[in-house]
């Protein structure tokens, strides 16, 4: 089993930092290594745990800079950033920031947990909303979240396993891993390996 994705949350309001130590615990992929920390010491806490995802708390920030602060002053860690429905010039901002995820806290626990995963392995992700506002309507790579056996796929395609060898490793048939790759090419926006490499 691998080891699991160290993950650090800032301080949220109580029920929302109630559910989200709760989903993160109970993934057995995830280890919750500090939460509830103040923006004023997610700097320390970061240094001291070096994790390898960040939960912000949009609301919690003095200013949008610090999500660049963060990332300047901590590049190998990803940022998951949790905003209340946050518009699409919001979330693109975010990443143009540093950050690999901007997600509405009013989605669900699962698609929280899915882009923790995907933040974890550089994948951008951003609300449908975010995604499809852009120029002539194209879409941004992450914008449909990737399940979890597909974000297990991905990984072993970006580590460039043959579909027999991925197959082999998660136990399953290599149609079945087609079906994945072609669904992760379709969410992703690209139509081949060889783009895929070109992402990662």
């Amino acid at each position: 089993m691998p080891s699991p994705v160290s993950v650090v949350m800032a301080q949220f309001e109580d029920l929302i930092s109630v559910g989200l130590k709760h989903l993160i615990n109970e993934d057995p992929y995830l280890e919750l290594v500090a939460a509830d920390v103040p923006i004023e010491q997610l700097d320390r806490e970061i240094s001291k745990h070096d994790p390898a995802v960040v939960v912000l708390n949009f609301g919690s920030l003095n200013s949008t800079a610090q999500v660049f602060q963060l990332h300047e002053a901590h590049p190998e860690t990803r940022i998951l950033v949790l905003a209340n429905r946050p518009s699409s010039a919001e979330c693109n901002q975010m990443l143009s920031f540093g950050a690999t995820a901007c997600l509405g806290k009013e989605v669900e626990g699962r698609d929280v947990i899915n882009a923790v995963h995907l933040a974890s392995r550089g994948m951008h992700v951003l609300p449908r909303s975010a995604a499809t506002a852009g120029a002539n309507g194209a879409g941004v790579p992450g914008s449909e979240i990737l399940t979890p056996r597909e974000a297990d796929v991905l990984q072993l395609l970006q580590d460039g396993a043959t579909n027999a060898q991925i197959a082999h490793e998660l136990m399953i048939g290599i149609e079945t891993v087609r079906t994945h790759a072609r669904n992760i090419y379709r969410k992703l926006g690209i139509s081949s390996r060889r783009e895929l490499a070109r992402l990662t």
